[in-house]
C-alpha cells in the first residue's frame, strides 16, 4: 500500500466530518498510528497544529456558505460546531478580519483555506545523534511554573519562570550541580495535551542532584523526584530555538516510529551547553525517558 494513502484517507475523514464530530482516535487509526504520533507528525509536516487546521477548514467552509447561500448565520455557526453566533463571529473575525454579517453585506472575496493532501517528496537523511543510558533516580531542584506549549519559535513564557531564580539562587544551584546532566536545566512535565499547541504544561528550571539540599536551602526551591529510567539523549547543534525544535519534531516523526521504544510518560529535559543563545552553532541535548514498546 502507498505509505501516503493512510494520511490522505485521514484528511478525507476530516473533510467528511467538518460539520460533525471528529473522532480523533478513529482519525489516528485511519492514518495507521497513535493519536499522539499523528498529531505530532501532522504539526511537523503541516507547520500548524491539527486543531488549528480543522478550525481553519471549518471557517473556510462556513465562509463559502455565507457568500453563496441565504442560510442564517446562526444555522451556519451550529453546523460547524459553534455553540453561539458570538463564538462563531469571534473566530470568523480572527481569521478574516470582519464579522460574518459584514462578510455577507460587503462585496469582498474571502480567501479559501484549502484542504491538505500529502504528496511524496524526499525527506529525512538527517543524522540524529542519540545515545541510550540507564540512570538511577535523582532530584530536580529549582523553580517551576505553568506555561503554554509552543512548537515553533521562542516561548516568551519560559523567561517568566527563569525570573523566579535570583542571582544568588543560581550560584547556590550551580554549586550543587554535580551529576549529569550538569548545569541549569529546563524540564517539561504534566502536559495538558502534548500534541496540541497552546495547551499548558509545567516547566521546571533547576539542577539535577542525587539528594535534596540542606533544609535551610530547600526552603527557597521546589523539588521534584525523578524515578530511575532509561533515557534517550538527542544532541542538537544550530540556531536556537529552531534546531532544538526541529530535532524534537524528528524524534516524534522519525525516530520513535522506526525504533522498538516509546515514551515512558515521564518528564523531558533540555540541557544547554551555554546561555549564549545567539551562537549559530548553539548546542543542546534533549533527554527523553523511554521504555520498550509492547509488541
Amino acid at each position: 500500500m502507498n505509505v501516503l494513502e493512510p494520511l490522505n484517507k485521514a484528511m478525507e475523514y476530516i473533510e467528511e466530518n467538518l460539520e460533525g464530530d471528529i473522532d480523533f482516535q478513529r482519525l489516528a487509526q485511519t492514518a495507521c498510528c497513535s493519536e499522539y504520533h499523528f498529531r505530532r507528525m501532522f504539526s511537523f509536516l503541516a507547520g500548524m497544529s491539527l486543531g488549528e487546521y480543522i478550525r481553519n477548514r471549518r471557517l473556510s467552509a462556513a465562509a463559502a456558505l455565507l457568500c453563496n447561500t441565504e442560510e442564517k448565520v446562526i444555522d451556519i455557526a451550529l453546523r460547524f460546531g459553534y455553540e453561539s453566533p458570538d463564538a462563531f463571529s469571534k473566530a470568523f473575525n480572527s481569521m478574516y478580519g470582519l464579522t460574518p454579517t459584514q462578510a455577507r453585506k460587503t462585496d469582498v472575496s474571502l480567501p479559501v483555506f484549502t484542504p491538505i493532501t500529502f504528496q511524496l517528496s524526499i525527506k529525512g537523511g538527517h543524522k540524529m545523534d542519540c545515545k541510550i543510558i540507564e540512570k538511577d533516580a535523582f532530584y530536580l531542584i529549582g523553580v517551576s511554573g505553568r506555561i503554554p506549549l509552543i512548537f515553533n519559535g521562542p516561548n516568551p513564557h519560559t523567561a517568566e519562570v527563569w525570573k523566579k531564580l535570583r542571582q544568588e539562587d543560581l550560584l547556590v544551584l550551580m554549586e550543587h550541580s554535580k551529576i549529569e546532566p550538569n548545569g541549569i536545566l529546563n524540564a517539561y512535565a504534566n502536559y495538558e495535551d502534548k500534541a496540541e499547541e497552546g495547551t499548558e504544561l509545567d516547566l521546571f528550571v533547576g539542577i539535577a542532584a542525587n539528594e535534596p539540599l540542606l533544609d535551610r536551602l530547600m526552603k527557597r526551591f521546589d523539588m521534584l523526584k525523578v524515578d530511575a529510567s532509561t533515557w534517550a539523549i538527542f544532541s542538537s547543534c544550530g540556531e536556537h530555538p529552531t534546531a532544538v525544535q526541529e530535532i524534537w519534531g524528528r524524534i516524534a516523526d522519525s525516530w520513535f516510529p522506526s525504533r522498538d521504544y516509546e515514551m515512558s510518560g515521564g518528564l523531558e529535559i533540555l540541557w544547554y551547553e551555554s546561555y549564549d543563545f545567539g551562537k549559530p552553532d548553539f548546542k543542546a541535548d534533549i533527554w527523553i525517558p523511554i521504555k520498550k514498546r509492547m509488541m
